[in-house]
């Protein structure tokens, strides 16, 4: 469904992604594992339209989203969902306003109409009756709930995942992972993920590609890259201090 080919892009001469190549399944969750600072989050930018790269392309079926107007990017983000690292959620408005603001930004829908597609997409990730609650009387489990349901109510084809579990202790991660898998079943959708969660990665990942210095050093099926001897892989995902990766 995504193709990234031979993508570059630098900051203030500092390349951060130096040649990713990556291909996306329609219909699965792909996990981009990699140390913080890697560059995954540019990353999905640049899938998304935020960031345009030095040189390379990235094309979405048969568009090619890096040489699109503004305008055409525009349509095109309309086929994304995000989930923000924290949820991002707006603080001045309540569950039920933050999961319907897209549907009021990008739609011609009746308040009634969003009202019940909102009480629908916040059922489907487990919540019921908080339509009134505001932002600061939710869990942080909860806060990613809502922004999960945000990203999922205009049924996109792809949702793009940052750091989901950044904040939450082992348990409530695991709950999130449950919650990835049952939705993404439910709906058939194109995940995207971005985590240095590995146990997380373990549990919901269809594919798994993990960047290094600017380039996917190694992908595959879980069973795959738990037998895969690349010496940075390995240490990535044993968490260990010791090996290739310098840490600083």
């Amino acid at each position: 469904m995504i193709k990234i080919i031979d993508l570059k892009k630098s900051f203030n001469s500092k390349k951060v992604l130096d040649g990713t190549n990556l291909e996306v399944e329609k219909g699965k969750i792909t996990v981009i594992i990699g140390r913080s600072g890697e560059g995954k989050s540019v990353l999905i930018k640049h899938i998304i339209g935020l960031l345009r790269p030095d040189s390379g392309r990235i094309l979405l079926d048969d568009i090619e989203i890096t040489a699109l107007k503004e305008s055409e990017l525009n349509e095109v983000r309309k086929r994304f969902g995000m989930l923000f690292q924290g949820a991002a959620l707006f603080d001045s408005m309540t569950v039920g306003e933050n999961v319907g603001f897209p549907l009021m930004e990008h739609t011609d829908l009746h308040d009634a109409d969003i009202m019940k597609t909102v009480v629908e997409k916040l059922r489907r990730v487990g919540l019921v009756g908080v339509e009134d609650m505001m932002p600061s009387e939710l869990s942080g489990g909860m806060k990613k709930r809502v922004g999960l349901a945000r990203a999922i109510v205009m049924d996109p084809e792809i949702v793009l995942f940052d750091e989901p579990t950044t904040g939450l202790d082992p348990i409530m991660s695991d709950s999130v992972a449950d919650l990835v898998l049952d939705t993404q079943r439910a709906l058939n959708t194109t995940y995207i993920l971005i985590t240095h969660d590995i146990p997380f990665t373990y549990k919901i990942a269809d594919k798994i590609a993990m960047l290094h210095e600017g380039r996917i050093i190694a992908e595959g099926t879980v069973g795959e890259m738990k037998q895969n001897s690349n010496p940075i892989l390995r240490q990535f995902l044993e968490g260990r201090a010791e090996g290739p990766i310098k840490v600083y």
